[in-house]
C-alpha cells in the first residue's frame, strides 16, 4: 500500500520508477494500486507524470 500523503508518495513512487518500473502503468500493476488515484493525489499537489522521462515532476 502506498502512502496517503503527497509529498511522501511523490517520493516514493519516483523511487520505485526509478530503480524497479519502466512506467507508471507497471507500477500500478504490481502493486495493485490505481494509476488514476496516484495521478489525482499528486496532481493536486502540483506534480504531473512526465512519461518521457519515467518520473513525476
Amino acid at each position: 500500500m502506498l502512502p496517503k500523503d503527497p509529498f511522501i508518495l511523490f517520493s516514493v513512487v519516483n523511487t520505485k520508477l526509478r530503480d524497479y518500473y519502466s512506467s507508471l502503468d507497471l507500477l500500478c500493476e504490481d502493486l495493485g494500486e490505481s494509476r488514476e488515484e496516484i495521478e489525482k493525489t499528486l496532481s493536486a499537489a502540483g506534480f504531473t507524470y512526465d512519461e518521457k522521462m519515467n518520473r513525476f515532476v
